[in-house]
């Protein structure tokens, strides 16, 4: 997952990193194409796409854990397992450059979010910031992820992962007092377009 990572951008010396994570099928290639905006914008930044770990069943792109016959009561198992490596790629990378936790963003898009969210969860001082762009918690969180950002971003006719999720996740966040906000976009589904590309460079700015 750490050979196989696309980097988009390299300063000399980053203020930031940020770190993209692909949906179910996609790999690396396809995020870095989103990535050389968050470039273009956050020139201090080292942005960098990476690979989930596994290959698809039907062999077509990466995934960072199977959805064969996932169902609510399994997912969160699932990205249990799948968890221990991914905090370690986001810490291989925040050694790598040098940057610390709190100027870290972990970007993510469908099953990428899931994973960004609930790395939060497994420890809330894994990143500063996450730009959760269509996703979801497997389970919401039963305490605050302080000190991390959240920014849910979710498409209003997303059928893949119902924008109720970003909402029920935006509520408990607000519940436990962790720091988020919430935007959803009317007439989009389950993509990123310029509007949420948008909202999600402004907060990084």
């Amino acid at each position: 997952m750490m050979s196989d990572a696309i980097t988009v951008q390299q300063p000399e010396q980053a203020q930031r990193l940020v770190l993209l994570f692909h949906g179910v099928g996609d790999s690396a290639n396809g995020m870095a194409a989103l990535g050389r905006y968050f470039a273009e914008t956050l020139t201090d930044a080292c942005v960098v796409s990476l690979n989930g770990p596994e290959s698809t069943e039907w062999g077509a792109g990466r995934q960072w854990f199977s959805v064969q016959g996932v169902t609510e009561e399994n997912r969160q198992a699932r990205v249990d397992a799948a968890m221990p490596g991914f905090l370690s790629t986001v810490r291989y990378w925040q050694t790598k450059v040098g940057v610390d936790a709190a100027h870290t963003v972990l970007v993510g898009f469908s099953q990428g979010t899931i994973m960004s969210l609930e790395a939060l969860k497994a420890d809330p001082a894994i990143a500063g910031t996450v730009i959760a762009f269509s996703g979801r918690f497997a389970s919401l969180p039963e305490s605050a992820l302080t000190p991390a950002v959240v920014h849910f971003i979710h498409g209003e006719q997303d059928s893949v992962i119902l924008p109720a999720h970003a909402q029920a996740a935006a509520q408990r966040l607000h519940t436990v007092g962790s720091a988020h906000s919430l935007d959803l976009i009317a007439g989009v589904g389950h993509s990123i377009d310029g509007l949420m590309l948008q909202h999600a460079l402004d907060y990084l700015a």
